[in-house]
């Protein structure tokens, strides 16, 4: 198992996790996110994005090798998710 993998699981556990696009880039914008991880199948579009808003943010971006549907299951949810990102301190 990847360490991003257990870094997610970590986040999650924590509840420093952040799911989907909208609610990441939202917070990219404010500065509130450390780590954006993305799968391997996230549309180019949403990619672009992140990587611009996360240069900004200063944020690392991780790309996975899992697809969608896996981290959705990874996060215990009924569906897919394309990013996650990392909450920043508390």
């Amino acid at each position: 198992m990847s360490n991003s993998i257990s870094e997610i699981k970590k986040a999650l556990k924590e509840g420093k996790a952040i799911i989907g696009t909208e609610r990441t880039l939202k917070n990219l914008k404010l500065g509130k996110v450390s780590k954006v991880f993305l799968t391997s199948n996230c549309p180019a579009g949403v990619k672009k994005d992140i990587n611009y808003y996360s240069k900004l943010a200063k944020a690392e971006v991780v790309q996975l090798k899992q697809p969608n549907d896996e981290l959705g299951a990874l996060c215990k949810k009924p569906f897919s998710i394309s990013v996650l990102s990392v909450a920043k301190g508390a």
